[in-house]
């Protein structure tokens, strides 16, 4: 599917989108790293802020950005391990996103499930997941709420092409097209699992194959490119909304960074890694709006509005109190009882 062509106002609104997601992870890796210092926070004697693993999307950014902006506040999400896209622009909070992954209380959960685990219901985030696949069952159980309450709303299931190669993929899909949920499908196909190129290990042609065999009506689009992922989402979205059922959007990206924070990700050859910066969504995003007249002014206006957003939240997540020991007796459930304390 070829890009369309967007008015200036809305494609602002995207890169601005993809920029705070961009300088979120950006923010949170150097945290990761212990880097602090670069941010103008005070100086720390722990070796990095971010408690537990950290996996960025850095690159991926308009996936995210394209699929969420034509989500209604209503609609449900689920994630991936690889989540603070999807859930930034669910319409979360940064900062207490942010606080979260420093684990601190003031979190999204209590700062005791991290990077991997942060969820908003009030937003319709219902989560990241640190096992993949496992979103694609949770969505698909959501969709059928949806549609046994009689509500309109829509559900969004995002997932990575390595996630095509387990069970609850071919489930979810099967499961959503015989009983015609209102869902859309969205594989974020980084063109690498953790550490393997996919071709190593998925047989055939793949997710848009795979979702087309299921007779799941399917777009592929350019995942680099947020004015080409907002238009088949858009169209994708309507279908879904008209009661026409399941619909699958294969979006073909890269991810810049290594699988987490801390790895380098020297096993990739450093010209493709070259080539795919050259494609950098943000870049193009600004090409084009330097295209259609927007000054360099107004993005560099939205740029420096964001870093301080960023800022704050870093500062806030760095002062924030830690939970208490008691808390790690809360927000369980009782074995025996099966009873929330």
């Amino acid at each position: 599917m070829n890009s369309a062509s967007l008015p200036a106002h809305r494609l602002l609104d995207l890169y601005r989108l993809m920029y705070r997601i961009r300088q979120f992870e950006n923010a949170a890796e150097i945290a990761s790293q212990g880097g602090v210092a670069a941010w103008g926070l005070a100086a720390s004697s722990k070796p990095a802020l971010v408690r537990g693993p950290l996996h960025l999307s850095t690159g991926q950014e308009a996936v995210a950005a394209g699929v969420c902006h034509n989500l209604e506040k209503a609609d449900l999400l689920t994630s991936t391990h690889r989540g603070h896209g999807h859930t930034l622009a669910k319409g979360a909070d940064a900062t207490r996103m942010m606080c979260e992954l420093f684990g601190r209380a003031t979190g999204y959960n209590k700062g005791k499930g991290g990077s991997m685990h942060i969820a908003d219901f009030s937003v319709g985030m219902l989560g990241a997941n640190g096992v993949v696949a496992a979103g694609i069952p949770i969505a698909t159980g959501a969709a059928h709420a949806l549609k046994i309450r009689k509500q309109a709303n829509v559900v969004a299931c995002f997932f990575g092409d390595g996630a095509t190669n387990r069970g609850p993929f071919l489930e979810g899909l099967n499961w959503a097209q015989v009983y015609n949920l209102p869902l859309l499908f969205i594989c974020e196909d980084n063109r690498i699992s953790a550490t393997t190129p996919t071709p190593a290990m998925t047989a055939g042609a793949g997710a848009f194959a795979r979702s087309e065999a299921m007779g799941i009506p399917s777009a592929h689009v350019d995942g680099n490119d947020v004015e080409a992922v907002d238009a088949a989402a858009h169209k994708l979205l309507l279908a879904i909304r008209a009661g026409g059922g399941p619909r699958f959007l294969h979006a073909v990206t890269y991810r810049f960074k290594g699988h987490v924070s801390v790895d380098p990700g020297t096993y990739r050859d450093p010209k493709e890694v070259e080539a795919a910066l050259l494609k950098d969504p943000l870049i193009v995003a600004r090409t084009r709006l330097a295209a259609m007249g927007v000054s360099a002014s107004d993005i560099a206006a939205i740029d420096a509005e964001v870093k301080t957003e960023i800022q704050s939240a870093l500062q806030t997540a760095e002062a924030a109190p830690w939970p208490g020991v008691a808390d790690a007796y809360e927000d369980i459930m009782t074995t025996g009882a099966g009873v929330w304390l």
